[in-house]
């Protein structure tokens, strides 16, 4: 008779499997439920805030034209200053020094200065010189033009914050350039290339994908110090906001119509600021991210597969498939199957 064959041990037959714990996550995640119940509450329940003033003062047609006052203060000032200040990368890159030392001694004077102060020599330049002429230097004048009928409050304002904002932005443009590896300029050039069509086509457009996110901040940053224009007295949203409080005396909700309308308008430069990183991110990802439509539809997709278990929707990104069978890869554990056999024994 065969001997028996042992029964073999499950040495994990009681084990249990048992979830990672993350107290610190779980505690992180009821205070910061707690604090922010404790805001909703006091921005709800505090009648100091005077919401309904707010909301009447939101769309207030003097408040709308400062707006747009501070949006056309930000676009012309933008392009003034980073067009300028592209210019002003590529010179302190030139091999001459002529050009180096002019770009950087523009950038060391308009970063030195402050921005009010510079709206204030802008606005009082009449003073300086009471009237402006076009020749030839050190030669004739062709034509004359009285300083003030060119250079008024919105002119003032917009040089101020341009020529400002091109010192800065003559570093940042700067900077992405020469983060863009140099065996891509000597490629260019090996081509055979223009050095204006290698900086154009080749250097800086991998360049930008370094500038964007530093530019954009610098356009928030001048969409916000448009407000420092209300010295000069122009009528931009701060400006108009403050005219008003100053009236009927509701200060907070004034200013909070003022935040709020700074907060749209930052949140639709960041909107931009996605696509256009998106676009410049096609020459160094293989698959670009998902705009946030496609996010918005592919989540609904998986939760959808997850409850009905239908296919996703077509184009959904491999990481999204994993998402949909997340659910159904349970770790299981079996024990060993045991038989007896024909003998008596055990398999």
């Amino acid at each position: 008779m065969a001997p028996a064959v042992p029964r073999p041990v499950d040495a994990d037959a009681d084990a249990r499997i048992v979830p990672a714990r993350h107290v610190g996550r779980w505690v992180a995640t009821a205070g910061t439920f707690v604090l922010l119940a404790m805001v909703i509450s006091s921005l709800t329940t505090n009648a100091r805030w005077e919401w309904s003033i707010v909301w009447q003062y939101l769309t207030w047609p003097s408040v709308l034209n400062g707006l747009w006052g501070t949006v056309r203060l930000t676009l012309v000032a933008a392009v003034i200053g980073f067009g300028l200040g592209t210019v002003l990368a590529l010179m302190r890159l030139s091999p001459s020094p002529l050009l180096r030392s002019v770009s950087w001694t523009y950038t060391w004077v308009f970063r030195s200065v402050p921005l009010i102060l510079q709206l204030l020599l802008w606005y009082n330049l009449a003073y300086l010189y009471p009237t402006l002429s076009i020749g030839i230097p050190f030669g004739p004048e062709f034509l004359h033009f009285g300083t003030l009928d060119v250079i008024d409050k919105f002119g003032a304002a917009v040089l101020g914050l341009g020529l400002s904002q091109a010192a800065y932005s003559a570093e940042i443009v700067r900077a992405g350039i020469l983060s863009v590896d140099q065996g891509q300029h000597e490629a260019a050039a090996a081509l055979g290339l223009p050095r204006r069509r290698q900086q154009r086509r080749i250097i800086l457009p991998q360049a930008m994908r370094t500038i964007v996110p530093t530019a954009v901040n610098e356009i928030i940053g001048l969409v916000k110090g448009t407000s420092v224009v209300y010295v000069l007295a122009y009528g931009e949203l701060f400006y108009v906001v403050g005219v008003i409080y100053g009236r009927n005396q509701r200060v907070v909700p004034l200013l909070l119509v003022a935040g709020i309308w700074y907060l749209v308008l930052t949140t639709f430069i960041t909107v931009i600021q996605y696509y256009v990183e998106r676009h410049y991110a096609k020459g160094a990802l293989r698959t670009l991210p998902p705009t946030p439509l496609q996010h918005a539809r592919w989540t609904v997709g998986v939760a959808w597969t997850r409850l009905t278990g239908r296919p996703l929707p077509t184009g959904a990104p491999p990481s999204y498939l994993a998402r949909s069978s997340a659910a159904s890869n349970v770790l299981t554990r079996t024990r060993t199957r045991v038989s007896a056999g024909a003998d008596g024994g055990r398999i």
